[in-house]
């Protein structure tokens, strides 16, 4: 479905203009990356950006890098490196060469000493507090560091120095020597090194400093030969330096940064920071909760990977910031899940109905999918006792009500039309069976004078199993939880996760995790990973079509 969609945006027509005017020569020349910070789990707004960068390789036959941005050990763990590399791979994508910007540590140590040669950085002494103070605003410059106008050797002693482990965390600092009157607050000095203390996952204690992103994140794009470098709106005011840094540093490949807006959805945040703090106050279970943003939280509810996709690609791409509706995502995942998912049968809120006039169970062969013959048919029994849920029935109700109800007609889903002659109820007036009889000769076919109200699911009590269905809703109160005063945990929606004990056919006991099935008439689920027996999330609701 994703692949009728006409790919266009304003970065394929950068491409096609390189390509147009002999910049790049032939289109797989075109070489993309993805360079995710190992810091946490990734999330549909990263979803984006992978679909964008793995998608552009794809079709214009170049290359897509996976990058890891590992340069803040603090932060950083191979927990997250592995999550990132099943999240890319499960959403379709492999990548032509994995790197890690710790593969060019002494790379960048190289350039970072070139540029103290060079005059163009220097070791300031001063503190956080104090450079941050020093910085200036938008309408006043900042003010130079009284270590600005150090001497190279002093520099380079004191860099080496760093690199030998002899000064503490926050110490000293590499800065860039560039403006400090400049109008772009990123090119006023910026740091380029800092002193970190702390074991890094993929060079263990062999460094304790650690390059800064503008540096890390455009020279690692020259090391590769990135010719498209495409990253988030916010880094837009740091392409100065981003070139600046490339300039400098000499490097023979020159890649060029083009910016895109960020991914946000209704009632989601997809800030890592706050997604982080979900998970350690517990508001969720986990980052795979499937209320989550994440992907590993989406694939844990159910959603496959092509609708993903096939959301991304009806999004777009482009520089302005907006809220999509999270509706479009819901009709993504309902349109791919239309056609992928089987169908099945499940009573949420189970109500007894006994067959008076059905000699022997019956084993029917009901189809897998109505649309599509080759999914074939599954046999389910067809027993004098079955279940169906109490909504489908009223004791009396006008033509508009399309189910059973007492003295008329309903077809059961794959089997006979059946007639509700009696209802028992309990003490207090509660509807616990209903009595009724089947259709004789109406298996499959309509009878004259039984004309059926609708058709209804149902299950066998004899051989039915008891499954848990988790349904899900938005985890926030409010559209945008980010605009809002306060803390974000005050809106926090209490009645996110509704816990139901129900009934479904027992072809369910073999149900693959996380693989979808629409309930007939319910909703698609989808068997939950991290729990055993036998719990079904909800993936989205049966609706119609967004926007009709």
């Amino acid at each position: 479905m994703s692949d009728n969609i006409v790919r266009t945006n304003f970065i394929r027509q950068i491409i096609d203009q390189d390509l147009e005017s002999g910049k790049y020569g032939k289109p797989s020349d075109i070489h993309t990356r993805f360079p995710p910070e190992p810091n946490g789990y990734l999330h549909i707004g990263h979803a984006k950006a992978i679909c964008l960068n793995f998608g552009i390789a794809q079709d214009y036959g170049g290359r897509c890098n996976l990058r890891f941005d590992d340069t803040n050990p603090t932060k950083e763990e191979v927990e997250y490196v592995e999550g990132i590399k099943k999240d890319v791979e499960w959403l379709g994508f492999k990548w032509d060469s994995l790197h890690y910007a710790s593969d060019y540590f002494e790379k960048f140590y190289e350039i970072a000493v070139k540029l103290i040669k060079k005059g163009l950085a220097y070791v300031d002494d001063s503190s956080a507090e104090e450079i941050r103070a020093m910085r200036g605003t938008l309408t006043e410059p900042g003010i130079e560091s009284p270590y600005r106008n150090r001497s190279i050797e002093e520099n380079l002693d004191l860099f080496e120095r760093m690199r030998q482990g002899e000064f503490k965390d926050g110490e000293k600092i590499l800065r860039a020597k560039i403006d400090m009157a400049s109008p772009n607050i990123n090119l006023r000095d910026p740091a380029l090194y800092r002193i970190r203390h702390e074991t890094h996952h993929q060079t263990g204690d062999q460094w304790c400093i650690y390059p800064m992103y503008d540096l890390a994140h455009s020279i690692g794009d020259a090391i590769e030969g990135i010719t498209h470098s495409l990253c988030s709106l916010e880094f837009a005011d740091h392409r100065p330096l981003y070139d600046w840094c490339v300039e400098h540093a000499e490097m023979q490949h020159t890649p060029h940064q083009y910016e895109f807006s960020r991914l946000n959805i209704e009632y989601n945040v997809m800030s890592k920071r706050l997604l982080t703090l979900l998970v350690t106050s517990k508001v969720v279970d986990g980052w795979d909760d499937p209320r989550m943003p994440t992907i590993a939280g989406l694939r844990r509810r159910g959603c496959p990977p092509e609708a993903i996709r096939l959301f991304c690609d009806r999004i777009g791409v482009t520089k302005s910031e907006n809220l999509i509706e999270l509706q479009q995502f819901s009709q993504a995942m309902r349109d791919v899940l239309n056609e992928k998912a089987n169908r099945r049968m499940a009573v949420l809120d189970p109500l007894k109905v006994t067959l008076t006039n059905l000699e022997g169970d019956q084993l029917l062969d009901i189809a897998n999918h109505p649309q599509d013959e080759t999914r074939g048919t599954r046999q389910i029994n067809f027993s004098n006792t079955l279940y169906i849920d109490r909504a489908d029935f009223q004791e009396s109700a006008n033509k508009k009500y399309k189910r059973l109800v007492l003295g008329d007609f309903v077809r059961l889903r794959g089997a006979y039309i059946i007639k509700a002659t009696d209802i028992v109820k309990d003490e207090a007036d509660n509807i616990i069976e209903i009595i009724a009889e089947i259709v004789p000769g109406s298996l499959g076919k309509n009878v004259e004078g039984a004309k059926a109200r609708g058709v209804i699911q149902w299950v066998s009590a004899k051989d039915a199993v008891d499954i848990t269905i988790h349904n899900y809703d938005v985890l926030f109160t409010e559209k945008n939880p980010n605009a809002m005063p306060g803390e974000l945990t005050d809106y926090i929606n209490h009645d996110s996760l509704e816990v139901i004990h129900g009934k479904g056919e027992p072809s369910l006991v073999d149900a693959p995790i996380e693989e979808a099935y629409q309930f007939e008439r319910i909703g698609y689920y989808a068997r939950d990973s991290k729990y055993e027996g036998l719990i079904f999330n909800r993936v989205v609701e049966l609706k119609d079509s967004f926007g009709e």
